[in-house]
């Protein structure tokens, strides 16, 4: 009973740690999405054409856009995966794709 109590503590902190920061959020997803090795070396940048582009869909204060310094390329359509919005949700924050500027 006290390693899965162990197990589970240890999985809760490690997800409230790696959302954490708005950059942490980024890495966590790129990594999540399949691209290791972009997401711990990549730059993170604060997008700010993003933000006066698209003022009507970022939701106020608690979303913004980062931008990946080295991209990761997905094989598919050879399109890089720049762009990603954070949403801040209380102390948490999530990052999804938001696509090409």
């Amino acid at each position: 009973m006290k390693k899965w109590i162990g197990i589970i503590s240890t999985l809760i902190l490690m997800f409230l740690i790696l959302h954490s920061t708005p950059h942490l959020a980024v890495r966590t997803s790129v990594f999540v999405m399949g691209y290791p090795a972009a997401a711990l070396k990549s730059g993170i940048a604060d997008d700010v054409f993003q933000k006066y582009v698209d003022t009507d869909d970022l939701s106020g204060s608690n979303e913004k856009v980062y931008t990946l310094t080295e991209p990761p390329v997905e094989e598919a359509t050879q399109g890089q995966l720049r762009n990603y919005r954070v949403k801040k949700i209380g102390f948490l924050h999530f990052a999804e794709y938001y696509g090409e500027g």
